[in-house]
C-alpha cells in the first residue's frame, strides 16, 4: 500500500499531522508513506523514521498554476493507493483530483464532496487531553481500519551529533546546563498572536524572581530582533542580567537542539510550543484571546503542560459568540485585559513543579 499525506501551511500543522505516519506504520509496517509539505517546514520531520519520502510544495507552486499542475502530474506517476488531504485547500484538491488513488480522505468542506471518497467533520469537543488538532487528524485514518482512539504524540527526532553540538554551543556561551534554562517564546507569528511586550516582560521578571538561578533564552528570528530587544529593555534590570539575548539557534534544527536542553519553553502559543512538546520539554503557553484554546492545547495536563487563555479568567467577552475567532479584530483590546497577574500564581506553581 502506498499513501500520500498532504499537509500545507505552518510548522505546527506539519508536526501535528506527522502522527499519522506512526499510526499507519504500526498497523501496516510495509506501507510506503510519502509526505507533501511546504519547504520551510521540513526541519520538524527531518529524521522521522516513519516517513519514507518527502515531496515539497514550494512558493513557486503557489505563484504558478502551471508549476502546480506539473507537481500534480508528477505525483500522479507515484500511483498512490490512498491520499489523505488534511486541510483540503484548492491546490491539494487539484493534486487529489489528478491522482489515481481509489481512497481519498479529507475534512468535509461542503464544496469538496465529489473529490473525496471519505470526508469527516471536525469534532466540536475533544475526548482526551490530546486536543482537537490531534483527534481531528486521527479520525482521517478510519477508512484504513486503524484504531483512532489510540492516541499518538508528535515527536521530533534529533541526532546525537545535533544534541551534543547544542550542548557545546550553550556551554561556550557561559550557560550552565546544570542550572535552570528557560526558552521564552517572546513573539507570536503575528501581532494578534503576540502577548503585549510589557506584559511579556513582566512574565519574564516573575520567572527570575521565582527561580533566581534562571538562565533565559529568547526564541526569535533575525527579522524579529528589534521587537525581541524591545521586550528585553522592558524587563527589570536584575532580570536582564539573566537573559542571554545573543544565544539563539541560527537554523530551525539548531533551535530544536538547543530547546532539547531547556527545562521548559514559556511564551506565546505557536509552532515553538508544539515543537517543545514534541521534544518532551515542559511548556507554559499563553494563548491569544481570539484563538480556540481547545484546538491547540495538545496534551495539556495542568502540570507538565499548562496553557492559559483570557477566557479562563474572564468569560465576559465570550458570551454570545460561537467561536473566539469572531473576536480577532479585537485582539489588541482583549490582550490588554489579559493581565499577567491573572495567571502569575499558575506560572509560579508551574516553575516550582519543575524545580521539585
Amino acid at each position: 500500500m502506498k499513501i500520500l499525506i498532504i499537509q500545507q501551511k505552518m510548522i505546527g500543522d506539519v508536526l501535528a499531522s506527522s502522527i499519522l505516519f506512526e499510526a499507519i506504520k504500526h498497523q501496516y509496517p510495509d506501507a510506503e508513506l510519502h509526505y507533501l509539505i511546504n519547504t520551510h517546514t521540513f526541519p520538524v520531520v527531518d529524521q522521522n523514521p516513519y516517513i519514507d519520502k518527502i515531496h515539497f510544495f514550494t512558493p513557486e507552486h503557489e505563484k504558478s498554476k502551471l508549476k502546480l499542475f506539473k507537481l500534480a502530474k508528477q505525483l500522479r506517476k507515484e500511483n498512490y493507493d490512498v491520499i489523505i488531504d488534511v486541510y483540503s485547500k484548492l491546490s491539494s484538491n487539484l493534486i487529489t483530483l489528478l491522482s489515481k488513488a481509489k481512497i481519498k480522505i479529507s475534512i468535509d468542506k461542503g464544496r469538496n464532496k465529489l473529490l473525496y471518497s471519505n470526508l469527516y467533520k471536525h469534532k466540536a469537543k475533544a475526548d482526551t487531553n490530546a486536543g482537537l488538532a490531534i483527534e481531528n487528524r486521527l479520525q482521517l485514518l478510519q477508512p484504513l481500519d486503524i484504531d483512532t482512539t489510540n492516541i499518538v504524540r508528535p515527536k521530533i527526532y534529533l541526532t546525537k551529533e545535533e544534541e551534543s553540538a547544542a550542548k557545546a554551543f550553550l556551554e561556550s556561551n557561559h550557560i550552565d546546563t546544570n542550572k535552570p534554562i528557560y526558552m521564552i517564546g517572546v513573539l507570536g507569528s503575528g501581532p494578534n498572536k503576540t502577548y503585549p511586550f510589557d506584559y511579556m516582560a513582566s512574565v519574564i521578571d516573575t520567572i527570575v524572581k521565582t527561580q533566581p538561578e534562571s538562565q533565559i533564552l529568547f526564541n526569535y528570528i533575525p527579522k524579529q530582533e528589534e521587537d525581541a530587544k524591545a521586550i528585553l529593555d522592558l524587563c527589570a534590570p536584575e532580570t536582564q542580567k539573566h537573559i542571554h539575548f545573543e544565544v539563539f539557534g541560527k537554523s530551525l534544527r539548531d533551535f530544536l537542539a538547543i530547546t532539547s536542553h531547556c527545562d521548559a519553553l514559556i511564551g506565546n502559543e505557536g509552532g515553538a510550543i508544539n515543537m517543545a512538546k514534541a521534544l518532551n520539554i515542559p511548556t507554559f503557553t499563553i494563548f491569544s484571546p481570539w484563538i480556540k484554546k481547545e484546538a491547540w492545547n495538545m496534551f495539556d495536563d495542568g502540570k507538565k503542560h499548562l496553557s492559559v487563555h483570557l477566557k479562563d479568567y474572564d468569560n465576559q467577552p465570550y458570551l454570545g459568540i460561537n467561536h473566539p475567532k469572531e473576536l480577532k479584530s479585537q485582539a489588541s483590546e482583549l490582550y490588554l485585559k489579559f493581565k499577567p497577574s491573572y495567571f502569575e500564581e499558575d506560572l509560579v506553581k508551574f516553575l516550582e513543579r519543575l524545580e521539585a
